[in-house]
């Protein structure tokens, strides 16, 4: 597991108790666990990341650090996962949750053109709302396990790895 380059990367926990819109998390925020890397909270910090990604919602980057505290994995990967989602692969990921959801309830994909008003919001939720909230679910839980596992899994074989280099050392 890059350990080493996500420790360098990541922010200091300091600079992130202090960000504005995570301070109201408090005392929350002084668990040494959310800030430590290792095979339990990796892996779980994955899960959510990649499961708040795929919501459709604004503010997903406070809503990772808040299921992050309630699970107690690590902060910055899971916020930072849920970048996933930005500008350019959005219309794409939410366009494909869409399509999954309609073909789970067996509906036919609609034809519809994005607008960016309330209104379009409003008239859309009773017609494509639906199939789209269903697949980005899914393909939230789906991407969250998947996640979860491949990083599990990469984490226990780089320890058999390197106990397999001590060995021969």
């Amino acid at each position: 597991m890059p350990k080493k380059l996500l420790k360098r990367i990541m922010p200091k926990p300091e600079t992130l108790r202090e960000h504005k819109h995570l301070r109201m998390f408090g005392s929350l925020l002084h668990n040494p666990n959310l800030w430590a890397l290792n095979r339990k909270s990796a892996p779980g910090a994955f899960a959510v990341g990649l499961f708040v990604a795929w919501l459709p919602l604004p503010f997903q980057m406070i809503l990772a650090a808040a299921l992050a505290i309630m699970f107690n994995v690590n902060i910055p990967v899971s916020v930072a996962l849920v970048w996933v989602t930005n500008p350019i692969t959005m219309p794409v990921m939410f366009y494909g949750a869409y399509l999954l959801g309609a073909k789970i309830l067996g509906h036919a994909p609609q034809e519809f053109a994005f607008e960016a008003s309330w209104h379009w919001i409003e008239s859309s939720l009773a017609t494509i709302g639906p199939a789209f909230l269903l697949g980005c679910l899914v393909l939230g839980v789906v991407f969250a396990a998947v996640g979860y596992l491949m990083i599990s899994n990469i984490w226990k074989y780089s320890i058999m790895f390197k106990w397999q280099k001590r060995k021969q050392k």
